[in-house]
């Protein structure tokens, strides 16, 4: 595990020079603080920071081939490394490391650039053929690990987080004023766009191979979710005896590591069942004070059936006092407000552990979400007459006051029918959108709203539409897969383990697993109001069932309700008429009425109001301003 960065100068442009790698490489620090490796040949500089997993003495980056001529540097793991190993040397390739990386350059000697084909883990490569004269940039097969570039006539420049592409001196900060539009919208900013232009993320599956001589940067897909039949031969059973045995292999497949290895534990099913399969396990996690967001007392019972050493830490840091850090890890930022509990879930673990298994991906793979609940329940809500939903049921509903818990009936009522309404063509996901065009073109002035020329909904129906022709359900996974999941999900889980030098794996995205999942009918996962139905039977099998069969929590902490008190004055201070106004991109009397009428108790407007917080603290340090290396050293001492 580490991050890697990298600059390729084309033509008759300037070369990289090793300072210039190493100062990229200073910005992520906090992703390999054990080491540093930097090489740079014939117009490509490659560096690497180095959290130290497999190999501790010997699996220095880059790494090369048998003669010197294929450099790699790589973030991530590779699972099946022992296999391509055992078959690489069959086919008479000599390895010099113990190393899960060395398996990126003999694969390549071997495969050519369809070796990804071939890897079972996590990752984002670069590998640097000085023969051929070729850069090739590889992400795994789900979007595990990040990796992102900018391509100009003159070069590219490539690395873990945007921070070091700025770092590089070569990159521009602009304002990608579209894709701002998605990221109020979704809080987050889904495919290849990134809110600065001009900087890409390569999408996952995804990999790019530049001639040197001949420049031209167009990704190529090499792995989609394979479009299968759902198996209706199989018994309910039998698709359990399948999932089980898949997970536990893919579990047992992810322990491989020379340094100590736990796995964070919620007491829900997913993460329960991470822990059942590593058999022998240590455990973390936090306990909340608002019990309603509070699940510790369902982790601690799930600890003791199982019996491991079980880590619980009640929260008791300044979550203000960590707002700027965790701004600074997230460069490409996201609205999400777990990411307070995923970085201190992590910060408990990297004081007994270096690797920690998640159970991210459960959802989207087994139907975990209410919106799929919430998309059967809208067929039946339609068939009311519009009179009665339009004149009695809504205005009654939205005439109430939200409530302080985490969600509850009233709650619950409100957010269904402010999704009824968003586009039906969204299916589930209309659920998830938390801006729609009318409220941009509401807090947004005309030339802004003017610029976001891609429509909300756009990257979903792409999605719905290349899914092709599964089964309903597995249609929407699959679009959660590709947007929520990664885009979202991964990148907080890769950005606030990795903020504390904190390797998280992902068991349930095993490549195999995967694709087995979508083989799974979709009346196995949700059917007759009940979620994730067969892999609640399967975790019934291994723990309490009172820990299995209860309402859905989540991952979350109680913004909406401390926008009024602990973040009070950083909301007045980031949301204010004087910021807002600033670039003519808001406008403000539509945002006000939002602050007013969420600090009065009306309305919950925390969504919009987190994201226009966290877009003003990456406005003025990412765009505006640039926060040099050091920081990043000294936040790094005062979170360790």
């Amino acid at each position: 595990m580490c991050g890697i960065v990298g600059i390729a100068a084309f033509r008759d442009a300037r070369s990289p020079v090793r300072e210039q790698i190493h100062a990229m490489c200073e910005t992520i620090v906090h992703r390999g603080p054990n080491d540093e490796g930097i090489h740079v040949q014939g117009g490509v500089g490659l560096g690497m920071r180095r959290l130290s997993i497999i190999d501790l003495g010997g699996g220095r980056q880059p790494i090369w081939n048998e003669d010197r001529t294929v450099l790699t540097v790589f973030n991530g793991e590779i699972y099946n490394y022992r296999e391509l190993r055992r078959d690489l040397e069959a086919r008479g390739h000599r390895f010099a490391t113990h190393s899960d990386t060395e398996v990126i350059v003999h694969g390549y000697e071997e495969y050519g650039r369809d070796f990804p084909v071939h890897l079972n883990g996590m990752f984002a490569i670069a590998l640097h053929d000085t023969v051929r004269r070729k850069l090739v940039l590889v992400r795994d097969h789900i979007g595990i690990k990040p990796l992102y570039y900018s391509f100009t006539d003159a070069r590219i420049v490539f690395g873990s987080e945007v921070k070091v592409l700025l770092a590089s001196g070569l990159v521009k900060r602009d304002l990608d004023i579209d894709a701002l539009g998605q990221f109020l919208s979704w809080e987050y900013v889904p495919g290849a766009q990134t809110l600065l232009a001009g900087i890409e993320r390569l999408e996952p599956g995804h990999l790019i191979e530049i001639d040197l001589a001949n420049p031209i940067c167009a990704p190529r897909r090499y792995w989609d979710i394979p479009l299968a039949e759902a198996d209706e031969v199989r018994t309910f059973d039998q698709w359990a005896d399948a999932v089980d045995a898949k997970l536990r292999e893919s579990v047992q497949r992810q322990l491989v590591a020379d340094v100590p290895l736990g796995a964070f534990l919620s007491g829900g099913v997913d993460s329960s069942l991470v822990a059942a399969a590593m058999q022998r396990a240590r455990t973390f996690s936090i306990a909340f004070g608002d019990q309603s967001y509070n699940e510790a007392p369902y982790a601690r019972a799930v600890a003791d059936h199982l019996g491991v050493d079980h880590v619980c830490e009640a929260i008791s840091a300044d979550v203000v006092g960590l707002f700027e850090r965790l701004m600074y890890l997230l460069d490409d930022p996201i609205g999400d407000f777990s990411i307070f509990p995923t970085f201190l879930v992590s910060q408990v673990a990297r004081k007994h552990v270096t690797v920690a298994l998640s159970g991210d991906g459960g959802d989207e793979l087994f139907g975990g979400y209410e919106t799929y609940l919430a998309e059967e329940r809208a067929r039946q809500y339609a068939r009311v007459p519009a009179f009665l939903r339009e004149r009695l049921i809504e205005p009654c509903i939205q005439g109430l006051r939200p409530r302080a818990a985490k969600k509850g009936l009233i709650n619950k009522a409100k957010r269904f029918v402010e999704g009824f309404h968003h586009p039906e063509v969204l299916g589930h996901a209309r659920w998830r959108l938390f801006v729609t065009e009318e409220m941009r073109a509401a807090i947004l002035t005309p030339e802004a709203g003017q610029a976001m020329a891609t429509p909300v909904t756009h990257h979903i129906s792409e999605l719905f539409r290349a899914a092709g022709p599964r089964q309903p359900l597995n249609r929407s996974l699959y679009v959660d897969v590709k947007s929520y999941l990664c885009d979202n999900i991964l990148t907080k889980v890769d950005r606030m383990s990795m903020g504390v030098s904190l390797e998280a794996r992902v068991p349930y995205l095993d490549r195999e697993l995967v694709e087995l999942a979508f083989q799974i009918p979709d009346h196995l996962k949700v059917s007759k109001g009940r979620t994730k139905v067969l892999l609640k039977a399967i975790a019934a099998r291994h723990v309490p069932s009172h820990c299995v069969y209860r309402p859905k929590e989540g991952f979350s902490v109680p913004i909406k309700n401390w926008l009024g008190t602990q973040f009070r004055d950083l909301l007045e201070s980031l949301v204010c008429r004087e910021r807002m106004e600033r670039g003519g991109i808001f406008a403000w009397p539509a945002i006000e009425r939002l602050k007013t009428e969420h600090l009065d108790g009306r309305a919950n407007h925390s969504h919009i109001l987190w994201s226009l917080m966290v877009f003003e603290a990456w406005r003025e340090r990412w765009l505006e301003g640039y926060l040099p290396a050091m920081e990043n050293r000294a936040g790094m001492a005062a979170v360790g």
